[in-house]
């Protein structure tokens, strides 16, 4: 009987890392959300979204407020069309702005809501109207050595 309950220990053991490498592998996916509260539809135009992707979070003052649900391209204007999901419990003013933003010096990037300061609030289906896009580190590392050439190509002589 000692052989079968330690049998059956181990058996619980395995199940147990096996539930918290599942768990842990949902979380590092942004799978791991298992709120289903009540959530408002909000659309945001931006010229470049980087490496946004769709479930990526959407936060305001560092907390998490809801999700990115869709991200894609206006076959007219040829800017990201990106469909958010936010919490009923946070409002904001019409003219609130979004942000693509990166979380460290490499990370994911996120949606930053910013609140502004009207009266009337955003509605399901809105459209943020003030938005900037991501900030693409190829291209800032592009412009600085163009400006470096250029700068250093006058001086020779």
């Amino acid at each position: 009987m000692n052989k079968r309950n330690l049998e059956i220990l181990v058996g619980l053991f395995v199940v147990a890392g096996l539930a918290a490498l599942l768990f842990l592998a949902l979380k590092a996916a942004n799978l791991a959300s298992f709120q289903n509260g009540d959530t408002y539809r909000l659309t945001a135009r931006f010229d470049n979204i980087g490496g946004l992707k769709a479930r990526a979070p959407v936060r305001s003052a560092g907390v998490v407020i809801g999700r990115v649900t869709g991200i894609s391209l206006d076959p007219k204007t040829y800017q990201g069309v990106v469909t958010l999901e936010v919490r009923k419990e946070f409002e904001f003013p019409k003219d609130s702005s979004a942000k693509i933003l990166t979380a460290g010096l490499l990370g994911d990037q996120y949606i930053g809501l910013e609140p502004g300061a009207e009266e009337k609030l955003l509605a399901h289906g809105d459209v943020i109207k003030q938005t900037q896009s991501a900030v693409v580190l190829e291209n800032l590392i592009g412009q600085f050595l163009y400006n470096k050439a250029a700068e250093g190509g006058g001086d020779r002589p």
